[in-house]
């Protein structure tokens, strides 16, 4: 399933950024189910199997148009990950809910590996940009909050972006120019519903193979 957000209602999207005031948004969401958004069956529907990341923005929630804010439900099954990703358009702060949580967050060059470990009412900060992270550690469901500065924050995975460029600017930043490069990136997962199995250790740990529960 292929996790990027379509646009619900394109036309209602357009009225709602072209209303000159808050008076004529609210003729145009003249219904209390128009400033409701129910994560439960929001795209996509598989919630931790690996795991799913749910957003409410302005393209799921035309209510959010012009708020500057997406609200995301992060749902990461037993040693589910977010792989290495940037959100070229917003800071991310996330919080735990349930579960035992570990990120990574990489400013810019220069500077250290942040790691936190997020367990319930737990937070961390990914500013706008940063490479970031996330594993549950357990062999349990984890569910955490995720809040965003923009209503189109954007999200480039850093592997699947990495190997969309040519193979030999591949090499040459990996310092290899005999490098394979589509052997080496032929499993590199597609973006399907946001989270892929994590860590060899935490799969064994937890009784599980690559693909199954």
């Amino acid at each position: 399933m292929d996790k990027l957000d379509k646009t619900v209602n394109q036309d209602l999207v357009s009225r709602l950024k072209l209303a000159a005031t808050v008076y004529d948004k609210h003729q145009i969401l003249a219904k209390d189910e128009d400033w409701m958004y129910d994560f439960n069956s929001a795209h996509p529907t598989e919630s931790f199997k690996p795991g799913s990341v749910k957003n409410a923005n302005a393209a799921t929630f035309p209510a959010m148009v012009g708020h500057g804010m997406t609200i995301a439900q992060l749902n990461l099954g037993p040693c589910a990950m977010l792989p290495a990703h940037y959100h070229p358009r917003a800071t991310n702060m996330v919080i735990a809910i349930t579960g035992n949580t570990t990120t990574w967050m990489v400013n810019e060059n220069g500077v250290r590996t942040v790691s936190t470990t997020l367990t319930p009412g737990k937070m961390t900060i990914f500013p706008l940009g940063s490479i970031h992270s996330m594993q549950n550690n357990g062999c349990d469901d984890a569910y955490l909050i995720s809040a965003l500065n923009s209503e189109d924050t954007g999200t480039m995975n850093i592997a699947g972006g990495l190997w969309s460029i040519r193979d030999d600017m591949i090499r040459a930043a990996f310092g290899n120019p005999t490098m394979d490069v589509q052997a080496t990136g032929k499993n590199i997962p597609g973006v399907g519903t946001g989270s892929v199995y994590g860590s060899d250790e935490c799969m064994k740990r937890c009784g599980m193979s690559k693909g199954k529960a």
